[in-house]
Order: structure tokens, then C-alpha cells, then sequence
């Protein structure tokens, strides 16, 4: 299996990138949002997805570990296979897609071509209950690193009852509008967008 490669970009178009990596040029499929993040003649580090069948090696790439979580997400769920869950992460961010499935936002993902009521509902059944605690770790992650102040906030809000997800959402919103905040002062808040 291929972890990731690293190496200069020698061509580059929105659905596809070659990175040449100690004289070997990969064909690598990817998806707009890892197109938006890329240069010619740049180096970079691409994540791998290897969808080997018995008539093609294909591989698909991102930059980012996260977009690669999801794409692998997808491809699990019954009828999305890695097209497919390339151009949905093409239509929309990682976090949109994140925030689409939890929300249950059948519309937003028939939007996507390709996507039908059926195929949205199944991603957003299949997938509700990965995506809440996938964003919900990487919230605590988040904010563990930040100022003590938005971790007390947090531990408050949760012992008060109010979800990690939501209650980060709204810490975060806060912090960014009054970054010198008190705990007192975030909680506060907090309780009044929540």
C-alpha cells in the first residue's frame, strides 16, 4: 500500500495531477479542493488512495489526511464508488461535507452530479454517526491545543448538557470575534448563541 508521495508536480489539471517522485511520474487522481491547494512545478506531499481493480491501477490523491478519511467514507457506502466520492469532494469542502451529513441535508448533496435522493440519504444514514464522533475528536484535538480558557469553556458547556460539536462551534465563533475572552465571559456567550 502507498501511504503518500512525495514530489515535485510536472502537470496539472482539475481532475488529475503527475508528481514525479525520484525519477517515477504518478498519475494521480484528485479532487477540486486538492487542485485549489496545488502549483506547477511545486513540491508537495499527497495522501494515496490505490483503487486497484482487474483491469486498472488507479490512484487517487489529497493533500490533506482528513479529505482522504472521507473519500474512504464514501467509497464505503453501498452504489459511491471513487468517482463518485471525487466529485463530491469537489462540489464541497471537507468541513461542508462534514457539516451536510451531520446536518442531514438531503438537498445539498442531490445537488452534486451524479447524486441521487436515494444515493444522498444512504451517505447521510450510512455515515451521521462516523462523521458526529470523527468531528467531535478532532474538535476536542482542536481546541486541547488552544488557550486553557476555550478548554474550560468547553468542559463547562459539555457538563452543562450542550454537545462538543456545537458547544466548539460556538466557542470558537467566540473566541475568534473576542480572542482575550475570559472563561466566564465565553461561557456566557456561549449559552446565548446555544
Amino acid at each position: 500500500m502507498i501511504e503518500y508521495i512525495s514530489g515535485k508536480i510536472e502537470e496539472l489539471t482539475p481532475a488529475a495531477a503527475v508528481i514525479e517522485s525520484n525519477g517515477i511520474g504518478y498519475w494521480v487522481n484528485i479532487s477540486l479542493n486538492t487542485y485549489s491547494s496545488l502549483s506547477l512545478g511545486k513540491s508537495v506531499k499527497m495522501y494515496i488512495y490505490e483503487a486497484i481493480r482487474e483491469d486498472a491501477y488507479i490512484l487517487y490523491g489529497f493533500t490533506e489526511k482528513r479529505e482522504r478519511e472521507l473519500f474512504l467514507l464514501l467509497i464505503s457506502v453501498s452504489g459511491v464508488g471513487p468517482n463518485t466520492a471525487r466529485m463530491i469532494l469537489s462540489s464541497l469542502t471537507p468541513a461542508e461535507l462534514e457539516q451536510t451529513i451531520v446536518s442531514e441535508n438531503v438537498h445539498l448533496l442531490k445537488a452534486v452530479k451524479g447524486i441521487g435522493a436515494k444515493t444522498a440519504q444512504r451517505i447521510i444514514i450510512d455515515l451521521k454517526d462516523k462523521i458526529k464522533t470523527s468531528v467531535a475528536t478532532d474538535n476536542i484535538s482542536g481546541i486541547a491545543s488552544e488557550e486553557s480558557q476555550s478548554d474550560e469553556a468547553l468542559a463547562a458547556l459539555q457538563m452543562l448538557g450542550f454537545t462538543q460539536a456545537a458547544s466548539y462551534k460556538a466557542i470558537q465563533k467566540i473566541v475568534k470575534e473576542n480572542p482575550t475572552a475570559k472563561v466566564e465571559d465565553i461561557i456566557k456567550a456561549a449559552l446565548k448563541i446555544l
